[in-house]
């Protein structure tokens, strides 16, 4: 799955064309490299989102096409979740 439609589908990013810019603009880690909107994922990566003044560090546990409110946290793991 694209990593730009899994930040939707997981609700980590509320619209896909938000996570699209996050992803062009460099703030989208996939262990530790760089994402386009167009990179694959599957679980058990570990992903690194820099929103403003905060760093976010979530593994992905399952990757599915859609998901409602309850089953998006089921989605990944937040490791870290820390200011800088």
């Amino acid at each position: 799955m694209r990593i730009d439609k899994f930040l939707k589908v997981s609700r980590l990013i509320k619209r896909r064309e938000v996570a699209k810019e996050l992803c062009d603009a460099g703030l989208v880690q996939i262990n530790g490299k760089p994402a386009k909107p167009s990179s694959e994922i599957v679980g058990g990566e570990t992903l690194l989102m820099k929103l403003g003044r905060r760093e976010l560090e979530v593994r992905i546990l399952d990757v599915r096409p859609f998901a409602n409110k309850e089953q998006a946290g089921t989605l990944y793991e937040i490791i870290s979740d820390r200011a800088v």
